[in-house]
């Protein structure tokens, strides 16, 4: 079969849940949001189905999300399982940290190396206004016990959020000068409604402004799968600085990501409304061949604008999606 191309869409993330135990502002609708009924979500062997397909039309690299995906049951031995899958070369788990002192261990005994941890604030109390929960103290063990453990490479995903975070930013970066971690700075978007986008987004030249007098960056040259982030080192710091700008510098013309929904819906654009039903087919017993055309067409309805501004009412469900 056929790699994908031109654009050379080597990378899949797949969400595993739409639960989660933290309450984000800039995630979802949390007051309005409705979970999945059980059933909806895809099993462990559809999953791992879908993964072996996509291995054979060209992805490479795939990363577990959610929701918050260690909360779901059985996710180590899924992880594990990932792992043997003929042409997978990279298996990826974004989490918010809070259940790492116990998973932390598991997972990188399953096999597991590249962890991202998500982490807006060095503050306990503007933690909590963040997130709707007070679980600071659990991501800070989580991360020191991934760092303890050898997790490489270990990302701090940072959402700058003006008016809760932007005053942190040299702090934030400074966790790369005595840890081996990549900190990324990402740009919100806005994802629960115009209004809060517009009170809270610092765009990232704001972001580099505050940043300039840290030390002077040299680009890192990108991995064939590697995501947006614009990735630097410098002298003094053990790890690296990486900066995602989806609204000031969006990255559509070279993005090669695909997204699995937890509801087994397979979008080609994260803004943008287009699925493709994959759940139905794999119920229905289609032949890998017949679902991997599906693969095929998201790559085809790839656009390269980035569908903003986001009609009224028409923001995504970022638990589902998976981000």
């Amino acid at each position: 079969m056929n790699k994908f191309t031109p654009r050379k869409i080597n990378y899949l993330r797949m969400s595993i849940t739409d639960r989660c135990n933290l309450r984000c502002g800039y995630c979802t609708y949390w007051q309005e949001f409705e979970r999945l009924p059980p059933r909806e979500i895809l099993s462990y062997e559809e999953l791992l189905r879908l993964a072996a397909v996509a291995a054979e039309a060209g992805i490479r690299k795939i990363r577990i999300t959610g929701g918050e995906p260690l909360l779901r049951r059985g996710v180590v031995d899924f992880i594990k399982n990932l792992h043997q899958i003929p042409g997978i070369e990279e298996v990826c788990l974004t989490t918010n940290g809070v259940l790492l002192p116990e998973l932390a261990s598991p997972l990188f005994k399953a096999g597991l190396r590249h962890l991202n941890v998500s982490l807006d604030t060095l503050r306990p109390e503007r933690y909590q206004e963040i997130t709707g929960r007070d679980n600071w103290r659990e991501v800070m063990a989580g991360l020191q016990l991934a760092l303890d453990l050898g997790f490489q490479p270990l990302k701090i995903n940072c959402v700058v959020l003006k008016g809760f975070n932007g005053d942190e930013l040299t702090d934030l970066a400074l966790l790369a000068r005595d840890n081996p971690v990549q900190v990324r700075f990402i740009e919100l978007m806005p994802t629960v409604s115009q209004d809060w986008w517009e009170r809270h987004y610092l765009p990232m030249a704001a972001v580099h402004q505050r940043l300039a007098g840290l030390a002077r960056l040299s680009p890192v040259i990108p991995a064939a799968t590697a995501g947006p982030a614009r990735v630097f080192r410098a002298p003094g710091l053990q790890g690296e600085l990486g900066f995602i700008s989806p609204m000031s510098q969006h990255h559509c013309l070279t993005c090669n990501r695909l997204r699995l929904t937890a509801a087994g819906q397979l979008r080609p654009c994260l803004l943008r409304s287009t699925e493709l039903n994959l759940k139905a087919p794999l119920r229905q017993k289609l032949t890998d061949h017949s679902i991997a055309r599906l693969f095929q067409e998201a790559v085809r309805l790839k656009v390269h604008g980035t569908g903003l501004p986001l009609p009224e009412g028409k923001f995504p469900v970022m638990a589902i999606i998976g981000g």
